[in-house]
C-alpha cells in the first residue's frame, strides 16, 4: 500500500465518521503466550525451597516458597504439595565442612551470600540428580521447583526526570514539562533463578533468571517486605507462563 493511498483511506474513514456513516468500537482480544515448559507428565508441583541471599530483614527462602505455592493454587492446573521449606543452603553447607572446607566467616549483621557471586559453591546442588531423585520420591515425584532468591539492599545517585505541570495561560489547560534533578535514592534489588527438576528422575528440566529494581526517594521509609512484594508482582506472569500458558488482554478498535 503506498503512503497516497493510506492517506486516502484515513481521510475515507474520517469522513464517513463525520457523515455519520460508520461506528468505531473497541473489543477485547486475549493472545495466548505458549507455556515454557511441558509439564504434562506431572500432577503435582512441589516448591521446595531457595538459597537466599541478600539483605537480613526478610527471609527470601520462605518468603519466595509461600508466595510461589499461593499463586500456582489459583492460577496453576497441578496440585501444590503443602511441605516444609528445605533449608538447601545449610544442605550444601554440611557438606562442605564434612569435606573439610572452611566456610567464610562474615559480620553477625551480614548475610552469607551478599552478591550474585556468593551463589557459585551452592550451584552444583541443582545438577545433583541423586539428591532431587530422592526428594521426589518423598513426595511421589513431582514437578520441583528450586533455584537461588537475591533480595539486596541497593543505593543510587544521578539526575531523575520528573514531570512538572503547569497551566498554558493562553488555553488554560494543563501542560507537563520535564525537569530533571539531582537524588539520592534507595531501593532494593530482587534476582531469583528459578530451577525445574523433574521428581522422577532427578535431572534438571529449565531454568530461568530474573533481575528487576525499585528505587525510593532517600527520605521514603520502604518495608523491605514490601518491597520485594512489589519486585515479585513483575516477576509472576513470567514465572507462571512457564508452567502454563497465559493470556495477555487488550483491545482493539474496529469499524462497522
Amino acid at each position: 500500500m503506498t503512503a497516497r493511498t493510506a492517506a486516502a483511506i484515513v481521510s475515507l474513514t474520517a469522513g464517513l465518521a463525520s457523515a455519520g456513516c460508520v461506528t468505531f468500537y473497541e473489543v477485547l482480544v486475549e493472545t495466548p503466550i505458549q507455556a515454557k515448559l511441558d509439564v504434562t507428565p506431572f500432577q503435582r508441583v512441589l516448591v521446595a525451597g531457595f538459597v537466599p541471599g541478600g539483605t537480613n530483614n526478610i527471609d527470601p527462602n520462605t518468603e519466595t516458597a509461600r508466595l510461589l505455592r499461593s499463586q500456582l493454587r489459583t492460577k496453576s492446573e497441578l496440585a501444590v504439595i503443602d511441605a516444609d521449606v528445605l533449608g538447601i543452603m545449610e544442605e550444601v553447607d554440611r557438606r562442605r565442612t564434612e569435606a573439610g572446607e572452611t566456610l567464610p566467616e562474615r559480620p553477625d549483621n551480614q548475610p552469607r551470600i551478599a552478591t550474585e557471586a556468593d551463589f557459585e559453591p551452592y550451584e552444583p546442588i541443582f545438577e545433583d540428580t541423586a539428591y532431587w531423585k530422592q526428594v521426589g520420591e518423598t513426595y511421589d515425584h513431582p514437578l520441583i521447583v528450586t533455584g537461588t532468591v537475591l533480595f539486596a539492599e541497593i543505593q543510587r545517585s544521578g539526575l531523575v526526570s520528573r514531570p512538572n505541570q503547569v497551566i498554558n495561560q493562553v488555553t488554560g489547560r494543563p501542560e507537563y514539562t520535564e525537569d530533571r534533578q539531582y537524588m539520592e535514592q534507595r531501593g532494593y534489588s530482587l534476582v531469583p533463578t528459578f530451577v525445574f527438576i523433574d521428581g522422577r528422575t532427578g535431572e534438571q528440566l529449565y531454568s530461568e533468571s530474573f533481575q528487576e529494581d525499585i528505587l525510593y526517594p532517600q527520605t521514603t521509609n520502604t518495608p523491605a517486605l514490601s518491597a520485594y512484594f512489589e519486585l515479585m508482582d513483575k516477576l509472576l506472569p513470567s514465572f507462571l507462563n512457564t508452567l502454563s500458558t497465559q493470556k495477555i488482554r487488550g483491545t482493539r478498535t474496529l469499524v462497522k
